[in-house]
């Protein structure tokens, strides 16, 4: 789905507030990441920094964080779980968040703790689109 320009793959869960997303792999991990809608309303970053391997993480609470040009943010995880690696990449190059957000430009790996419990706090994909268009909308992004 597109919305404000900005791709939003229908195979994701999305932490609609925060603007971050999970990705289910097979092997029972998540990808985690920022999603291009939130990435288009914060602006360039210049630095990300996600928590490292061995990090336990809660829902809604930080899961690293990124330089913007006039602030430091703090990126809200949206699932709970443990930290099986981050993207070492983006420490070289944190463009990657903004030009592969949902390939190379991950975060990182965890293994959930609660998926079951936690997943209805997420927005499966065309579901979240009414939801991301009012975020769009809020932060004059259309």
């Amino acid at each position: 789905m597109l919305i404000a320009g900005c791709e939003l793959p229908e195979d994701l869960l999305y932490w609609v507030e925060d603007q971050t997303w999970a990705r289910l792999l097979d092997d029972g991990s998540v990808l985690q990441g920022i999603t291009a809608l939130g990435l288009k309303a914060s602006g360039e970053i210049y630095m990300c920094r996600p928590k490292a391997a061995g990090a336990r993480l809660e829902q809604g609470r930080s899961m690293g964080v990124v330089e913007l040009a006039k602030s430091i943010v703090s990126v809200r995880s949206p699932l709970s779980g443990e930290v099986l690696a981050s993207n070492a990449a983006l420490e070289e190059d944190p463009g990657l968040v903004h030009r592969d957000p949902y390939g190379a430009g991950w975060l990182l790996r965890l293994r959930p703790t609660d998926l079951a419990g936690e997943r209805a706090a997420l927005r499966p994909g065309a579901e979240a689109r009414e939801a991301m268009e009012r975020y769009a909308w809020l932060n004059q992004l259309l």
